[in-house]
């Protein structure tokens, strides 16, 4: 049974930084490409980051590019995002996902989520 557990949301200053960890567990991480995806309030799921199974293809939504960092260790099972200079609209849920080769879709199996929010 696919689980992701997402960690490292919290309150932010506007400027400053987090790092999300997600832990995955029940299917063959290495194997597979990652994403992190986000819901702020009030608005549908949007995709932030994206990378493949060995880490070598990386994309990154326009809105946190230069700000947002995606890596994975496929030794320990764990997904991270380092955030900087983090702004209001970065508020959201933050979502960990199982992806597919191309891309993340809604249908992918996702975490919790853990909560972030950017305010002064």
């Amino acid at each position: 049974q696919v689980q992701l557990v997402e960690s490292g949301g919290g309150l932010v200053r506007p400027g400053g930084s987090l790092r999300l960890s997600c832990e995955a567990s029940g299917f063959p991480f290495e194997l597979y490409a990652m994403s992190w995806v986000r819901q702020p309030p009030g608005k549908g799921l949007e995709r932030v980051s994206f990378i493949s199974r060995g880490g070598a293809t990386r994309t990154t939504a326009e809105s946190v590019q230069g700000r947002f960092i995606i890596t994975r260790d496929n030794s320990k099972n764990t997904l991270y995002l380092q955030m900087n200079r983090l702004k209001p609209e970065d508020t959201a849920v933050y979502y960990c996902a199982r992806s597919g080769e191309f891309g993340w879709s809604p249908e992918d199996p996702r975490g919790q989520g853990t909560q972030v929010i950017v305010s002064s």
